[in-house]
């Protein structure tokens, strides 16, 4: 009877596991909704005006913005942008993988790099490593804020254009659709390449017309004003884009986990109730027999 016991204690426990994993789940899935609006919401606007950063700054002449240059690499930055919480499956190990692979290049090089961090699992990763961390955040959740964005967006301006830093990356997970996401390691800085890659996959969706590289623009006042505007606001714009995908796929990712737990305890509950099952039928079975001895003995 001991063991029925203990089988009735765990089966009750996982129970209660399966509640909490399911609720977890439908709140992930609320979430989810509220942050892939969000995501898709920034995504055609990130992507023109990266088109149009790219364009103008083509058809300006000789004028150019220092974001836009690119120089050899004597320092290089590496954000890693990690969740705050765990339960999401292989979220955060995805994203660490990818930012640790280019630690280990940037060691062999002996390319000097300053890495910041985002997320408490990333801090908790990187200081049991023993990679030294230069800033940490942990303010970025679920639904990071433009305002918090382009703070860290105007530090890294800075530290470009003052040539302290001459590349910035950033180690997150890509949202492509809602039933795949990609961690990638992205560069931020400096913003050609991003322009070249931007509009090559907007070709891709779409074929462009027979003038699509016959642009002209009239600057008013000028170009150099223009850029100056326009470029920091699409280095910005493109960081904000980043964390909304790491936002929604990290609720992608822990609805997906928190319902697979869910399915595994569901499972795990009927195993207990046919192994208690088994058990308790033994045990009558034994008792009965015992009775009948008993009373044969009497006899």
């Amino acid at each position: 009877m001991a063991n029925l016991r203990i089988l009735l204690k765990r089966r009750k426990a996982v129970r209660n596991i399966r509640k909490i994993t399911r609720t977890m789940e439908l709140i992930a899935t609320a979430r989810f909704a509220k942050a892939l609006a969000r995501a898709q919401e920034a995504d055609a606007y990130t992507r023109k005006i990266a088109e149009l950063a790219a364009d103008l700054s083509k058809n300006a002449g000789e004028v150019s913005h220092p974001l836009l240059v690119t120089r050899p690499v004597k320092k290089s930055l590496l954000l890693v942008v990690t969740a705050n919480r765990g339960l999401c499956g292989g979220y955060n190990g995805s994203i660490i993988r990818e930012g640790m692979h280019v630690v280990r290049q940037h060691r062999d090089a002996a390319t000097p790099f300053d890495l910041e961090v985002a997320g408490k699992r990333g801090i908790a990763f990187f200081k049991f490593q023993g990679v030294p961390r230069t800033a940490e955040y942990l303010n970025f959740n679920e639904k990071p804020t433009f305002a918090e964005v382009d703070v860290l967006a105007n530090r890294y301006i800075d530290l470009f254009v003052s040539g302290q830093i001459d590349e910035v990356k950033v180690a997150y997970m890509r949202f492509i659709n809602p039933a795949r996401q990609q961690a990638v390691v992205e560069t931020l800085l400096p913003l050609s390449s991003v322009s070249v890659e931007t509009k090559a996959s907007a070709k891709g969706g779409a074929a462009p017309g027979p003038d699509a590289g016959r642009v002209d623009y009239e600057f008013l006042p000028d170009a150099s004003g223009i850029l100056e505007e326009l470029v920091p606001a699409a280095l910005k714009v493109r960081l904000f884009k980043m964390f909304l995908d790491a936002a929604v796929s990290e609720q992608i990712a822990r609805r997906v986990a928190m319902k697979a737990a869910t399915e595994n305890a569901g499972d795990l509950i009927k195993e207990i109730t046919r192994v208690y099952n088994r058990n308790r039928q033994a045990n009558i079975t034994k008792e009965i027999s015992e009775l009948i001895a008993g009373s044969e003995a009497l006899k």
